[in-house]
């Protein structure tokens, strides 16, 4: 069971790196799922005091926008 969630979380964190190598783009939800993105499986949530929620897979993630669009974005870690 452990093992099949690690690879639904790699496999999402690989789709959003592979649509998103500039840091910061957006995509849609449409694409996103024909890729094999699970939306049900994520690492974190992020809300920010604007009242926006930011849905993580490890340091990739997305926050969705109207209709079908998803803005994704990549966390910088702290030091780098």
């Amino acid at each position: 069971m452990v093992r099949n969630i690690n690879n639904v979380l790699r496999r999402n964190r690989r789709i959003l790196e592979e649509l998103n190598p500039s840091g910061k783009t957006k995509t849609t939800r449409k694409k996103l799922a024909a890729k094999g993105f699970d939306f049900d499986y994520l690492t974190s949530i992020y809300q920010t005091q604007s009242g926006k929620t930011y849905h993580f897979c490890y340091e990739y993630g997305y926050l969705p926008l109207d209709g079908d669009e998803v803005l994704l974005v990549k966390r910088e870690e702290k030091g780098e």
